[in-house]
């Protein structure tokens, strides 16, 4: 199951986030479509893949 591989701890304040996080869980739960997801298949990919993210987080 995907939460086993939630490994850190956090912390939610206020109701409003409290919230969004419990609707985010629950839709998640109900609609495992929303969940955006890619297969990699070949090093190509991943390597495409970590280049698209690394541009994003510089």
């Amino acid at each position: 199951m995907a939460t086993s591989s939630i490994t850190k701890n956090f912390v939610v304040f206020g109701k409003e986030q409290v919230e969004v996080f419990a609707n985010a869980v629950e839709e998640s739960f109900n609609d495992p479509t929303s969940v955006k997801s890619h297969k990699v298949d070949t090093k190509e990919e991943l390597e495409k893949l970590m280049t698209k993210w690394k541009e994003a987080h510089e």
